[in-house]
């Protein structure tokens, strides 16, 4: 792996694992396009850039709403000894803990079914085009008249289980969990705050998970440069598209995404169906 090509994987992962388009989607068809084969020929390399790509995320995610998490952490720990959800910070900070948990069960249960079987290009850019029309259709429709502060138990748990879905590369966490939340009456820009901070155990734990398994090998060696310039590029694009993101919804509405996300899913299909790339992988 060049530094070149960790530099360019670790701003795919950070914009996308913001912008609803697929992050796990695009860590596979980058490589696929580019015809890299260093990741697919060297599995635990790749599991270990993987990580790392998303330690940098949680880093962005960590530093963008540091006072949030203060705050939430604090209310969680209060609620705790005081058994009392009255404080609303307490409680949103529940509410995202018990939306982590079905997507967090599914992600253990299914990590080799989801690596084997669903991470084909043509299913990729399937899912790309399928969640296009949803999300048009749900942002079409969608009330949108409720806030964070509206988020009942069952919503929580409503969102946990659609992001769950995310686990299938092409549909994208942030953008099934921001549709769940829209589908739900919350606005644009709550959605995606409740969508980003819940990134953070689900981001911070899925990475925790993979690290504790390679832990006893350490990094391999010579790619101690690559990893390290993957996780900023990771740390640094991430944190643009959060502030990208909230800054855009506050105006807009997820059309961008939708166009972008049929024109990518389209381009796959044509390249498969010309016989330029195959639609099984490298």
């Amino acid at each position: 792996m060049t530094i070149l090509q960790a530099i360019i994987l670790g701003i795919v992962q950070g914009l996308t694992e913001f912008l609803p388009i697929s992050s796990s989607g695009h860590l596979i068809i980058v490589p696929w396009l580019f015809n890299w084969h260093f990741l697919l020929n060297n599995a635990d390399l790749n599991k270990t850039f993987d990580v790392a790509l998303h330690l940098g995320t949680f880093v962005a995610v960590l530093v963008y709403f540091w006072r949030e998490v203060i705050e939430l952490v604090g209310a969680w720990a209060r609620s705790i000894a005081r058994r009392s959800l009255a404080d609303p910070e307490a409680k949103l900070a529940w509410l995202l803990l018990v939306s982590t948990i079905p997507a967090g069960i599914l992600g253990v249960a299914l990590e080799s079914f989801i690596e084997d079987r669903l991470g084909k290009p043509w299913i990729i850019a399937v899912m790309m085009i399928v969640f296009a029309g949803v999300m048009y259709a749900i942002d079409h429709v969608a009330k949108l008249d409720r806030d964070l502060d509206a988020l009942t138990w069952s919503d929580s748990i409503l969102i946990g289980v659609a992001q769950a879905l995310a686990l299938c590369p092409g549909v994208s966490r942030s953008g099934v969990t921001m549709m769940t939340g829209l589908a739900l009456r919350l606005d644009r820009e709550s959605a995606a705050r409740y969508s980003f901070l819940l990134s953070i155990p689900v981001v911070g734990g899925a990475a925790a998970f993979k690290a504790a398994e390679i832990a006893k090998n350490g990094l391999p060696s010579g790619t101690a440069m690559p990893f390290a310039v993957g996780i900023l590029s990771a740390a640094v694009s991430g944190f643009a598209a959060i502030w990208f993101v909230l800054a855009y919804l506050k105006r807009n509405n997820f059309n961008l995404f939708v166009i972008y996300r049929v024109v990518v899913g389209v381009g796959i299909l044509i390249l498969i169906v010309s016989g330029v790339r195959s639609g099984m992988g490298i």
